[in-house]
């Protein structure tokens, strides 16, 4: 019998983002009633800031040498072992394991291959505990696109919202369809890019988009974005950092306007793309969550495009929606389910992805 069939589980969850927000830590509990619905609660929760070096190092480790490549893969599994521990330490937590996502450097599916890097078993000789990692690379090998994971937990956890929007790097989204099926996909690049305009104003982010608020949209601008053709492809689709550097930022650059009306057209951009990758109806909810569920004008313009209710909830789940459900994907592969969902990701068949390490 497998020894991680329980009916509760305190699970931590590790996200790290492609806006380089930092190292989202999540305390999990996750229980199940008669009847196999799920509960959850976020017990406590703490994002841990790169420091300048470490965020020097992930934007730069794609064009980084195989030495060096390897060498970050494993000292930031060690920089997460450290982290985790020392959280544990400090709110005195029992932990049956670690769910870690990583940090994605490269995101090919087309060419058959995703990376996360944060070497799980890093964190295991730093924490003592059993850690669930690797979770997109068996949907990839049979032909999916790895991404999006997080629908899985939709389905799960949050089955009272019609809408699961995500604003993080990368603006991702998951609902059913008219046949009762969970559909998702990634729509548009989304603090990956407001987060690089807000540095050139020597900020880390726009706050609640207030420098966006100030500016105009550029017409041509917004044109030349929406009319990119990653928009017109049909799903299951993925987007890594590598389209948004290579198809993306250039039209943003290349365009001679003020940084305020770039970051005024590139929100009305993401709102749009959004409001345009589904169907609106006045009788849904929509919940949004992510760190651009913060920015106030994002979703301002987003409501304006959309017919639902755009639901905002509490900052502890806007922030650590992710690395929970990472945590709870981490539950379903140490119970052997699956946590794959083939009709999102473009699988050929369903799969109980991760890469479970060291059982003591």
């Amino acid at each position: 019998m497998n020894p991680f069939i329980l009916k509760e589980y305190n699970v931590i969850g590790l996200m790290s983002g492609t806006s380089l927000d930092g190292l989202d830590i999540a305390f999990c509990h996750f229980a199940h009633d008669n009847n196999t619905k799920w509960h959850f609660r976020i017990l406590k929760a703490e994002t841990i800031s790169y420091s300048p070096e470490w965020k020097r190092r992930l934007s730069e480790v794609e064009n980084a040498s195989s030495l060096e490549f390897i060498k970050t893969h494993t000292e930031l599994g060690h920089f997460m072992g450290r982290q985790v521990a020392a959280f544990i330490k400090k709110h005195d937590l029992f932990v049956n394991f670690i769910a870690s996502h990583g940090h994605t450097i490269f995101h090919q599916p087309a060419l058959g291959f995703t990376t996360q890097i944060g070497e799980g078993n890093a964190i295991v000789a730093e924490t003592g505990l059993p850690v669930v990692c690797d979770f997109r690379l068996l949907d990839v090998a049979l032909g999916g696109q790895g991404a999006p994971l997080v629908p899985a937990g939709d389905e799960y956890l949050f089955h009272e919202y019609d809408f699961c929007l995500n604003l993080g790097g990368i603006a991702n989204i998951s609902y059913w369809d008219n046949e009762n099926n969970r559909i998702a996909f990634d729509i548009v690049p989304c603090n990956m890019a407001l987060n690089e305009l807000a540095a050139l104003l020597h900020l880390e982010y726009d706050p609640e988009g207030r420098n966006a608020r100030k500016g105009f949209v550029n017409k041509q601008l917004f044109d030349k974005l929406n009319a990119l053709e990653f928009y017109r492809l049909p799903n299951p689709k993925s987007l890594g950092k590598e389209w948004y550097l290579e198809c993306l930022r250039p039209v943003i650059w290349e365009t001679s306007i003020s940084i305020e009306d770039k970051l005024c057209t590139v929100t009305e951009h993401i709102a749009y793309q959004i409001s345009q990758a589904i169907v609106s109806n006045p009788e849904e909810k929509m919940i949004v969550t992510g760190g651009g569920a913060f920015n106030c004008f994002l979703i301002e313009r987003l409501q304006s495009f959309l017919k639902q209710t755009v639901v905002v909830p509490d900052k502890l789940l806007v922030n650590y929606k992710e690395a929970l459900i990472f945590a709870f994907l981490g539950v379903l592969r140490f119970r052997h389910e699956m946590n794959c969902l083939p009709k999102v990701t473009g699988a050929k068949e369903a799969c109980c992805g991760g890469s479970i390490m060291g059982i003591f």
